[in-house]
């Protein structure tokens, strides 16, 4: 009985945490993004391509926090607190700096704000959600992995979270070299079947890099192999599984043509397509 009285303390203990860390995290976005006033946009201005870029953020902040949470840890509850304070904060720093460097190196094309704010864009919003969710899942693996290089946890998990945003914007370069249309135009346009495909083409990517990173630390030289290798699979599959989709998921019809070439985008298809990207990541990482 004493055991399980302890459990449902503990259990308490770590959702107060989590829920504290959630407060925080809103309070961070904020100070990161001081134009935006995101009750007046979410209540009052019903921006729904805001909405996908908010909860796409809250997404990611579940990911980060949650390795702390997810963790072996150790059996005093104080000590396993402070883990998940000290890696939650980490996590809702690296997040907000991820949205901005990637707004202004991956998306630096798009005017990220006006698309959001004034044009209401559910395309942009789609994109920073699958960033969002992209960079939560590099920090999941960043924290996660247990071990260390010189310089502590902390710096290790920093130093993760660099290699990774690296990845992101070599995936950026590969998406937009094997589509045979311009990703910003039309997402700009407010084609957001494209915004799904990208989107999930940078969810599938980091997932991998979320795997390679969630092995225990024995040496850079071992982690770095395994961030390339997972890393050059992850770009193969892109081209590999939009010819799958394109020829198996959606046979007889022509994916660019779904997407880009009639009056009103297949969002529909697009959904394919990213469904075939981080299903394929999954089962990669399922099987490697």
């Amino acid at each position: 009985m004493t055991l399980i009285f302890d459990g449902i303390l503990t259990t308490i203990a770590y959702l107060t945490a989590t829920f504290v860390l959630f407060f925080i995290g809103k309070i961070i976005y904020q100070l990161f993004h001081p134009a935006i006033k995101v009750n007046f946009q979410l209540v009052e201005e019903d921006n729904f391509a805001f909405a996908f870029s908010y909860v796409g953020y809250y997404i990611g902040l579940l990911l980060g926090i949650g390795a702390a949470l997810i963790g072996e840890g150790e059996d005093d509850l104080i000590l396993n607190l402070m883990d998940i304070g000290i890696y939650g904060l980490l996590a809702i720093v690296l997040l907000n700096l991820s949205i901005i460097v990637n707004d202004k190196v991956i998306f630096r094309k798009f005017k990220i704000k006006h698309e959001l704010i004034v044009d209401k864009n559910i395309g942009t919003g789609i994109v920073e959600a699958g960033n969002s969710i992209a960079t939560g899942l590099i920090i999941l693996g960043a924290i996660h992995g247990d071990g260390h290089g010189a310089g502590g946890p902390i710096i290790t998990a920093i130093i993760y979270w660099i290699i990774g945003q690296i990845i992101m914007f070599l995936v950026s370069l590969v998406y937009n070299a094997i589509t045979p249309y311009d990703i910003h135009d039309h997402i700009e346009k407010k084609n957001s079947a494209v915004a799904i495909g990208y989107a999930g083409a940078l969810v599938a990517v980091a997932n991998l890099i979320r795997f390679s990173l969630m092995h225990d630390f024995e040496s850079w030289v071992i982690t770095l192999e395994d961030v390339a290798i997972d890393t050059a699979i992850g770009l193969a599959l892109l081209p590999i599984v939009r010819f799958l989709a394109d020829k198996i998921l959606l046979p007889g019809q022509k994916l660019t043509d779904e997407i880009i070439n009639q009056e009103h985008p297949n969002h529909g298809a697009a959904l394919v397509e990213a469904f075939a990207y981080i299903g394929g990541s999954i089962l990669i990482s399922w099987s490697l």
